[in-house]
């Protein structure tokens, strides 16, 4: 294969693509890339306003982009959506689920400890993350098994190859979709077309809205403890960035990765294959 031919297999060109939680840090940089890359983009968010930041790297093309409404906890907003994007862009055929997240009732301390943590706090984590993933999947992943093609990718966490002290629900809602995404790709191959691939990404730890304070001061900007240990424990010494996430990212969802599905492909700068010592 030639470098023409490579640089073919990177063209996004004419591809519809859908991002739930496409607003976010880590979300927005994918989209950005894909539009960069000549891919029709429609970003899914509960608040539309997130986008703005992204406004001009939005219109720089010369893919092109759509920010939409949507909840990924509603069946019916998932289908209006659906319908939104098929008519502005055609079938999706691209589905990449950025959305979920932890809440701060979920989360041991001082103040709560495990047995008191409450059942709505930790149900919202696991709808967020698990739900938040399966729904889309079932609406978007329709036209694809229609299609007989398609490229799913989720969103899984360090944390879901080890559990992370406070976030319990967290960790066991990303062990989740890490198992929910193997059983997809076979799922969908077996039943509905091989052309059609389910992938996830682990990213490790990236400062993030969510996470910014628990990892560094507010005020200082100095690392916390619990971000001294991450460090410590990040044999490349530093935090991702969401541009880290990029070269995963096209590979899974380009043709370089065709005989690929069902993998769970960590980016965490060498924390899972640390040991401590």
């Amino acid at each position: 294969m030639n470098l023409e031919e490579l640089k073919q297999h990177y063209d996004f060109t004419g591809r519809s693509i859908a991002v739930t939680g496409g607003a976010g840090i880590l979300g927005g940089e994918i989209v950005c890339t894909l539009i960069g890359l000549g891919a029709h983009v429609a970003i899914l968010d509960r608040d539309v306003a997130l986008a703005d930041r992204l406004k001009d790297r939005l219109g720089a093309g010369p893919g092109h982009s759509m920010v939409l409404a949507g909840d990924v906890l509603s069946r019916d907003s998932l289908v209006e959506v659906e319908k939104k994007i098929r008519a502005e862009f055609g079938v999706v055929d691209t589905l990449i689920n950025t959305a979920g997240g932890n809440n701060p009732g979920a989360t041991t301390s001082e103040e709560q400890s495990f047995f008191d943590l409450p059942s709505d706090a930790l149900g919202r984590v696991f709808d967020l993350n698990m739900l938040g993933t399966f729904l889309p999947c079932q609406i978007f992943g329709r036209g694809m098994a229609e299609a007989g093609k398609g490229n799913i990718l989720n969103i899984s966490s360090m944390s879901a190859y080890r559990a992370l002290t406070r976030i319990p629900a967290y960790s066991a809602a990303k062990a989740g979709i890490s198992n929910f995404t193997q059983w997809l790709a076979v799922h969908m191959a077996q039943e509905y077309a091989p052309d059609i691939r389910v992938n996830a990404l682990a990213p490790g730890f990236f400062l993030t809205s969510q996470n910014r304070f628990l990892l560094t001061d507010e005020k200082t900007g100095e690392l916390t403890d619990r971000g001294k240990q991450i460090i410590a424990h990040t044999p490349m010494g530093r935090f991702g960035d969401p541009e880290d996430l990029l070269g995963t990212t096209l590979w899974l969802l380009s043709d370089m990765s065709s005989f690929v599905t069902g993998v769970v492909v960590p980016i965490d700068g060498g924390f899972n294959a640390f040991s401590g010592v």
